[in-house]
């Protein structure tokens, strides 16, 4: 990871001030107001901020979901996260860059849309939503980062990976995904756990 890659941040005090929690919380209402205004947003080294808990990357973490079959992935070995490669995932994002801010638009909107358009190719229509967020501040990982969940209910399961650390990818269903939790990151963890309970 190139320590001098600027993301997009958010203090973690803005989180701590809004009520924080652990885990994925369904709470649009209280905090993506607060948490996508761009008052609070600065880009910082990458390097500085995934050693800095007073900061959070704003991370989206898109799930490619048609009716109960949801895509998946393996990190490989040449994933930009050194301490999530091998791991198993749902989430299709990354961070936000200068250059999402350049067009003028929101620049967490244009920096999602971006990693999405990056790592798979999308061939149907789809619906968005934002499930919720995820915060945890268990893990060395997820100190440094607040994830933002959206879901794309695809019209028909046609996506495919363009980015070659995105392997053994596919569509499957919730509870067989659920079944093998235990090899997937920590955020898909807690994304999987919702689905599950809520299909």
């Amino acid at each position: 990871m190139p320590s001098d890659e600027q993301v997009l941040v958010i203090p973690t005090r803005v989180l701590v001030d809004a009520g924080l929690f652990q885990g994925l919380c369904r709470d649009l209402e209280r905090y993506l107001p607060i948490v996508l205004d761009p008052h609070h947003f600065s880009f910082e080294p990458r390097g500085h901020a995934e050693e800095d808990p007073s900061l959070k990357q704003l991370i989206p973490y898109v799930i490619l979901k048609h009716d109960d079959l949801v895509f998946h992935y393996r990190r490989g070995q040449g994933a930009g996260e050194k301490r999530l490669r091998a791991l198993r995932s749902v989430g299709i994002g990354g961070h936000i860059n200068p250059i999402d801010h350049a067009s003028g638009e929101h620049p967490y909107r244009q920096g999602m849309l971006r990693e999405v358009t990056e790592e798979v190719l999308l061939e149907t229509g789809y619906r968005e939503s934002i499930l919720g967020f995820i915060n945890d501040d268990a893990t060395p990982v997820g100190q440094v980062h607040l994830g933002i969940v959206h879901v794309f209910e695809l019209d028909a399961p046609n996506a495919t990976r363009r980015e070659a650390d995105l392997v053994d990818s596919g569509f499957a269903p919730v509870a067989q995904l659920y079944a093998e939790k235990a090899e997937f990151e920590t955020w898909s963890q807690f994304v999987l756990e919702d689905l599950a309970r809520t299909k």
